[in-house]
This record gives structure tokens, sequence and C-alpha cells, in this order.
């Protein structure tokens, strides 16, 4: 049975434990072994936390003996970015720029799980600082996509969804600036919670962009996403029963469709003929303020991520990858004056926007327009890497830049996913679509 354990979903595993049939210490013990066996260990887990974890799952073992569970997933294993901070455990985010810093206290959100029982199994591997789409990471280690181990597992959150996907975690925290719960989820058939700027606490999380980052989920189901936001946030979770895709509005917003490759472009018109034949009710359209919201990419996300780490940068920028440490230089061309013009005139679009889709329950696109590149190209080739960065955050951009909740499913065809676009601090509606979707794409 414990084999079996590796590949639950999150709420069944807290079901189990719930009715007896499995013992929290176990299976941290199953994970623990899993991790110290796999073959990409090394490439997907920064610091496995091993004392952490036993400590936590016999603490939860205890309560589930004595009928004093603290809620559905105590006792169940989580993995968590590193960027996350772990109270006497390394947190380096990816980077030689931060190596051997070590924090005081957990994170706000990882405070949140741990008052509910999750059971902490270690730190993951990211891209550098967070500031890829990509996750190729040679600084540290770069997780390989669980359908293609010589391709990238998309990033920033590569050792999140890599955990979970190769059955090393029940769950996996991440952090989503422009697209680093989504990608990776899409590029390994997870799913993936981009929750709305300022749902869940920042406290303790290392910053990239702070105006857009977001705390995040990447797991097997839909409801597991919905309980991971419910813990993260010290919430109930929103119920999800007898969710239905029934005359519910979908737009097809077609600049996510522009330049899209022919799989994901395959697996997103399979999902979404799925979605018709169940009901839903589509539209498609092109947005032209999505495009000018688009172009302003650079001075918004570029700007701010250089100011919060210019200083760390430029006193050792050999400790970084060139990609990464460029990408971050870029932000320094834009004056002050360009950086809140272009901030104004993102504020004007987003209302704009979402005026313009107010009458659709959710909008949708393919969540990247491009498969996981190879890992060797993108070390060799600068233009490439370039290229296919942008294309990789083109479509996830979106949803951060106006300022929405998303969620990416898998679409049944591997490394593609389709993503609903959801009203900002509207989670539980979009999780509820999410569901009804999952049943069908499934």
């Amino acid at each position: 049975m414990s084999n079996q354990w590796l590949t639950m979903s999150m709420g069944d595993l807290g079901r189990g434990i719930g009715a007896g049939k499995i013992d929290p210490l176990a299976l941290t013990q199953t994970y623990l072994e899993a991790i110290k066996a796999h073959k990409f260990a090394d490439r997907i887990y920064a610091r496995p936390t091993e004392s952490r974890a036993l400590a936590e799952a016999a603490a939860a073992s205890k309560r589930a003996a004595s009928g004093h569970r603290l809620g559905l997933l105590d006792g169940v294993p989580i993995s968590w970015k590193d960027l996350f901070d772990t109270a006497g455990v390394a947190t380096e985010a990816g980077s030689a720029l931060l190596k051997g810093r070590v924090p005081t206290r957990d994170a706000q959100v990882l405070r949140n799980a741990t008052a509910q029982g999750l059971v902490c199994l270690g730190k993951t591997h990211m891209s550098e600082l967070a500031f890829s789409g990509l996750g190729l990471n040679p600084v540290t280690a770069t997780s390989p996509c669980v359908n293609d181990y010589d391709a990238v597992s998309g990033g920033s959150s590569s050792g999140a969804a890599t955990s979970v996907a190769f059955g090393l975690a029940a769950g996996g925290i991440g952090s989503d600036t422009g697209g680093s719960v989504r990608i990776p989820s899409a590029w390994n058939d997870l799913v993936g919670l981009k929750t709305t700027s300022g749902r869940l606490s920042l406290d303790g999380a290392v910053p990239l962009a702070a105006s857009f980052d977001t705390v995040g989920p990447l797991c097997r189901t839909v409801e597991d996403a919905a309980l991971l936001l419910a813990v993260l946030e010290g919430q109930s979770a929103p119920d999800l029963r007898g969710a239905s895709l029934n005359n519910t509005q979908l737009l097809v917003l077609e600049n996510g469709l522009d330049g899209a490759r022919d799989e994901p472009q395959a697996g997103f018109e399979r999902a979404l003929s799925r979605l018709i034949a169940a009901g839903a009710k589509v539209k498609r359209a092109k947005l032209s303020i999505v495009d000018e919201a688009l172009a302003m990419s650079g001075v918004l996300f570029t700007t701010e991520a250089y100011a919060t780490w210019h200083d760390e940068i430029e006193a050792q920028p050999d400790l970084m990858f060139g990609e990464v440490r460029e990408r971050f230089r870029a932000g320094g061309q834009f004056t002050g004056v360009e950086f809140v013009r272009a901030w104004q005139k993102l504020e004007d679009i987003r209302k704009q926007y979402h005026a313009a889709v107010a009458g659709y329950d959710a909008v949708v696109l393919p969540t990247s327009p491009i498969m996981p590149p190879i890992a060797s190209r993108l070390m060799a080739d600068h233009d490439y890497y370039v290229e296919e960065n942008l294309w990789a955050l083109r479509n996830t951009r979106i949803g951060n830049l106006m300022g929405s909740c998303g969620l990416s499913l898998p679409t049944g065809l591997a490394s593609t996913g389709i993503m609903l676009l959801g009203a900002p601090m509207a989670e539980e509606r979009l999780l509820r679509l999410g569901a009804a979707a999952e049943a069908v794409l499934a």
C-alpha cells in the first residue's frame, strides 16, 4: 500500500489518515525513503528537512490515534520552494548570493500550514531568485521535466512541481510573479493555482517583485489546491460539491493563441472541446489592451526586481547565472518616471479589462504557448534562452498584469495546460469552475 501513497491526492491521503488506514509517521517515512532513493532527488530537493518532518509526522500520528486531528490534511507531507523561510534551515532562493542565509522563523504561510498539521518534507530547487519561467539553474540545480528528462521543468517553482510529479511530495508550495506556479504545473501535468496578489501573506518569502509576487500550491487535483489555499490562509476550504459547467460563460482570449506552437494549441483545443461538450458556452475575442499591458512587462517587472536586488547583485555579480543577472540588470534602463507612468497606465488597463470580461465566468487560454525546452540548448544558445523564456511567460503574465487569480489544469496531452483566469479575490468561484472542468478533462 505504501507505494500507492506516493501517487495519491492530498485529500485522499487525509481521508485515509482519518479512517485509520494510513499512519502519518509511516506516510512521511515512505516519502523520505522515496526521496533518498530517487535518481533526481538532488535536482529536486535543495534541502530535505528529515528531522523536522519526522517530528511533525510523529505528532500528527498521536493526534490521529487520539481522535484530535487538526484538519483533513493533518499529517500530509508537502514540499516548500526554497524562498519560504524555514527556522534554522537555509533559505537561499536558488542563488549563491544568499548562500548560508538561515532565517530564525518560518514564513507566515508555513506557520499556518504547520498549525494545521502539515508535514514539511524540505526545500525545493527553483530558478535563481525566481526570475525565470524556464527552471534552468546551473548555480544550484535544474529539475527535469517529468515527461522529458532532458527538458527543463518550468520555473521558477521547478522543484515544487517535480517533487509532486515524481512522487516525492503529496503537494508543493511555490510562488508566482509572472507564471512561476502555472508554467511548471502545466509542463508536469499538475494543477497549479495562482492566487490574487495580497490574498496570501508574503511575510517570510524572499521577494522578487513584491507588487506581483503571490503564493500558490502545485498539486494533483483541484480539491488539493482548494485545501491548500485554505491551509495557507488559515480559513475553511471552499465547497466544490455539485460544480457544473452547464451554461458557464467562457471567453477564449485569442491573444494567448497568437504564435502558440502545435502541441500546446492542440492540448488547449482538445480541452476546450470537452468543456463545450459539458455545457460551457464559449466566445472568442482578442483584446488590444492585453497586448498593451504585455508591452509594459519589461519596465514593470524588471525595474522592481532590479531595485529589490541591485545591491546584492552588483556586490558579487559573478556569483549569478549570467542570463538571470542580465535580465535583472535590464531593469536599470528605466527611469522612475517611466516606472510610475507604466503603473498608472496598467491600473487604467486593469479597469478596462475587468469591465470587458465581467460577463464571463472565466477567461481561458493555453497556460504556456510552448513546450518545455531542452536544457542543454538553453545553456548553449543565448538568443534561444531569451526567446523561450519570454514565450514561456507570455500567457501566464497576463494574469499577473491584470491582477487576476488563475488556475492551470492538465489538458490530457503531456506537458500542456489550459488556464482559467478569474476575477481578483474570486478563488473560490474559480476553484468550483476548475473542479467541474477537471471532471470532464480527466
